[in-house]
């Protein structure tokens, strides 16, 4: 079992290292303040261990086989992917306010949106159901439960990941002071609303 969680951690570290639209979501948060970052981070991490939690009980395996729900739930992650990005361009192109988020409204509330467009972000992807789907079930050992097994594998998998990509945003809030003049913030901006506007045209595109 040891082996096993040790195959399984080291393969929750490749998946993390792949960059995607919620590594760009949460620099982007990250930049706001610590506390939207890492509350981006859980609501993330919220939507792994729902999509795991779903997996184990078969359910992804309806989305797999129905390309009318599959389809549904793409182009809906696509719109919440092109909205996103639309956004941090907007905010790009208004220039250079670009004050850190703690000198500019409640942070409570802050937060509980970014915690919220983490959780919708990693909702909205199917592929992230798909994945956790045929992920999972690999590192249960062949005659164990595979329902416990596989529910308690999908909350380590989330916990870890809010320790990776908890230095993403404790390095993006050391590196605070640099990425919040006006025209890096601006750039960073520009950046990421574009990657995450291309993300969500080719999930609507790419069937």
């Amino acid at each position: 079992m040891l082996m096993t969680l040790l195959s399984f951690l080291g393969a929750c570290t490749l998946v993390a290292l792949s960059p995607g639209p919620s590594t760009v979501l949460i620099i982007r948060s990250s930049l706001r303040s610590r506390r939207s970052g890492f509350m981006t981070v859980l609501g993330n991490e919220t939507g792994v261990f729902i999509w795991g939690v779903v997996a184990a009980f078969g359910l992804t395996a309806l989305l797999a086989a129905s390309e009318l729900a599959y389809d549904v739930l793409r182009f809906g992650g696509a719109a919440v992917l092109i909205v996103f990005g639309v956004q941090a361009i907007r905010a790009a192109r208004r220039g250079g306010n670009f004050e850190v988020a703690a000198s500019s409204g409640p942070t409570q509330e802050s937060g509980w949106r970014s915690y919220r467009a983490g959780l919708l972000l990693n909702l909205a992807n199917p592929k992230a159901a798909v994945f956790a789907m045929s992920f999972l079930p690999q590192f249960v050992p062949k005659g164990a439960p595979q329902l416990p097994l596989m529910v308690t594998l999908a909350a380590i998998w989330a916990v870890y990941e809010i320790g990776y990509y908890g230095t993403y945003v404790w390095f993006v809030g050391r590196m605070r002071r640099v990425l919040s003049r006006a025209g890096v913030r601006r750039r960073l901006e520009q950046i990421s609303g574009g990657v995450l506007l291309a993300l969500g045209i080719r999930l609507a595109v790419e069937g």
